[in-house]
C-alpha cells in the first residue's frame, strides 16, 4: 500500500512539473495584447510615418538622406506590423 503511494505522489509531482513548465512557456496573453494593441498601433505608425516621410522627402533628397529617413519613418513601422512573430516584442524598440 505505501509503494502505490509513493507511486502516485511521485507521479502527481512529475505531473504538476510540467504543468508549471507548459505555463511558464504559454504566451497567450501576449499575443492576444499584439494581435489587438500593438500591432493597429504600429500599423497606425506606418501610415503617418508615411505621410511624413512625404513631407520630409524634399529636405531628405537635399541632404542625400532619403534613405535613412525612409527606414526610420516607414521602415521600420512596417517590419514591426507585417513580418514580425505574433507576440514577439523584442524587435520593437
Amino acid at each position: 500500500m505505501k509503494t502505490k503511494l509513493l507511486v502516485v505522489l511521485f507521479a502527481l509531482a512529475l505531473g504538476l512539473d510540467s504543468v508549471s513548465q507548459c505555463r511558464a512557456e504559454d504566451n497567450t496573453l501576449g499575443a492576444i495584447a499584439d494581435v489587438t494593441l500593438v500591432r493597429p498601433g504600429c500599423l497606425v505608425a506606418t501610415v503617418i510615418g508615411s505621410v511624413f516621410f512625404v513631407v520630409a522627402l524634399p529636405v531628405a533628397a537635399m541632404s542625400g538622406s532619403v534613405k535613412q529617413t525612409a527606414d526610420t519613418l516607414v521602415v521600420t513601422p512596417a517590419a514591426a506590423t507585417f513580418t514580425r512573430p505574433i507576440g514577439d516584442f523584442t524587435s520593437i524598440q
